[in-house]
């Protein structure tokens, strides 16, 4: 397990870049933590890194936002995800293997994630701006 203590939104941003460049084009990216941890602006950085612009915001509403860079990135939220049923008609299982995915608020998704999805732990740090990210499934 990697651990990454971010001190600023910037130093989120530079994580993203870093796990950009070290994941594969079918990777599935799982976030775990409340709200106002970084998970957007981690996306944010991740989607800027593989060319697909900076106009990244939450799917909150939309349940999944796409993207277009150097592959594609499906940004999915899960919050209002409650059972199999909600999942399935998200249309996540059909998004497997077709570009990289990042789940926001997997804790309601978690038995369904696959086998060798890289999960991200984001928890508070010290101060109100720290974040610790632990990062299962990829080194960075």
């Amino acid at each position: 397990m990697s651990v990454y203590v971010s001190k600023s939104l910037e130093d989120t941003a530079l994580l993203g870049k870093r796990i950009a460049g070290k994941i594969k084009e079918d990777s599935v990216i799982a976030y775990f933590g409340g709200m106002g941890m970084g998970k957007t602006t981690l996306t944010r950085s991740i989607v800027e890194a593989l060319g697909g612009g900076d106009c990244v915001s939450s799917p909150t509403f939309a349940i999944v936002n796409e993207y277009q860079g150097k592959c594609s990135i499906y940004h999915f939220d899960m919050y209002r995800v409650t059972n199999w049923d909600d999942l399935y008609s998200t249309g996540f299982f059909d998004y497997l293997d077709n570009g990289i995915i990042i789940i926001e608020w997997s804790e309601n998704i978690e038995n369904a994630l696959p086998d060798n999805t890289i999960k991200i732990y984001i928890s508070h740090g010290n101060d109100e701006n720290e974040r610790i990210f632990k990062i299962e499934g990829l080194d960075v």
